[in-house]
């Protein structure tokens, strides 16, 4: 009697998700198909949320430069690594950093993960952060440094998360490196094949609408913040659906966005728009002196519950700290979407749960 023979089993893909913050990386991997053995963060606020909604991945909350390979190692033993994450901080980077300075000690940690690297010696590493690290003296290091361990490295891409259905404008450095060169020419290929955007309309459906000071009686992250009399004034002043601070009159005008200043930080007390992807969320994303982030109709900022949404987080994921610690670990976080689309490409798998 013939028998089909059976279909080999799949191992599971291992990871491991260095400065995983929050959590939204490991989320990511988990999602389409990844175990997360292991994650690194030195935040014990992000830690906190991380361990709540990953219980069984073996976290070190620490300086990744105390982190003994060896330690790391031990933890992984006998089990091959196929993707080593890496987000390392990114203000030493970022445009909105006007004090940049190369000595950022902070900028070294990036150079870290190569020596994490050389131990686990991981098939793939991605890497992401702002694109300001494209012309960076530590992209040219990690990219020699990578070549030098065997990796086949892609150049260096700008990906806007909006191009891979996050309801957000979010431009990313991302750099991919594998011991096969398929990997690295088809995620080159893929990653950069836009996808149908998400609009913030479509981002908060079924949210209740909120005053400010309101809050939502059944989700703890859907509530307004408590404007003063003036700042509700001035929101009621600019044009709902995208409106901006330019539409104030001149008795409802901060002095320091007077005319003469028009072009100085144009965004603050802009409405985001309904049918349009919002802007790039910060660590001050619930607050309207700080960006484009009063919602697109109710004279309000954005709620945390909101912010997460356009970060694409479910909204079961737990966070823990104070207000301003969770806008920071939202506004930080990698689009739980956007870091899905690319782990698909390095891996394909069949399904994802989102």
């Amino acid at each position: 009697m013939y028998r089909t023979p059976q279909e080999p089993v799949k191992a599971t893909p291992l990871a491991v998700d260095l400065f995983s913050g929050s959590g939204s990386v490991s989320a990511a991997l988990k999602a389409v198909g990844f175990r997360v053995a292991a994650a690194l963060d030195i935040d014990p606020v992000a830690a906190q949320t991380y361990k709540a909604n990953h219980p069984e991945v073996e976290f070190f909350q620490t300086d990744i430069r105390d982190l003994a390979a060896e330690t790391l190692c031990n933890k992984l033993v006998g089990t091959p690594v196929q993707l080593l994450a890496v987000c390392a901080p990114c203000q030493p980077f970022s445009s909105q950093n006007r004090k940049r300075d190369n000595n950022d000690s902070r900028s070294m940690l990036l150079l870290e993960a190569l020596r994490i690297i050389n131990a686990v010696d991981p098939e793939i590493v991605w890497i992401e952060n702002v694109p300001g690290l494209v012309n960076s003296d530590v992209s040219g290091q990690l990219i020699k440094g990578l070549k030098e361990r065997g990796y086949h490295v892609s150049k260096p891409q700008k990906i806007d998360a909006a191009n891979l259905s996050v309801p957000q404008r979010r431009i990313r450095f991302m750099l991919v490196a594998s011991k096969d060169q398929s990997i690295v020419d088809r995620f080159v290929a893929k990653v950069t094949i836009p996808k149908e955007r998400t609009s913030v309309r479509q981002a908060f459906v079924g949210l209740s609408e909120l005053k400010a000071g309101d809050r939502d009686l059944i989700d703890p992250l859907h509530f307004a913040r408590q404007h003063a009399e003036i700042t509700i004034k001035r929101l009621a002043a600019i044009p709902k659906n995208g409106g901006s601070r330019s539409a104030l009159p001149e008795h409802l005008q901060l002095r320091c966005h007077s005319r003469l200043h028009s072009n100085s930080f144009p965004d603050v007390y802009g409405r985001m728009s309904w049918d349009s992807v919002a802007p790039t969320l910060t660590t001050g994303c619930s607050d309207v002196t700080r960006g484009r982030f009063a919602h697109p109709e109710q004279d309000r900022a954005i709620s945390l519950r909101e912010a997460a949404r356009l970060q694409t987080f479910p909204d079961h994921y737990e966070f823990f700290g104070n207000h301003s610690q969770i806008a920071a670990q939202i506004g930080n976080a990698v689009p739980m979407k956007m870091a899905g689309e690319m782990f698909k490409i390095l891996i394909s798998p069949e399904t994802a749960e989102w």
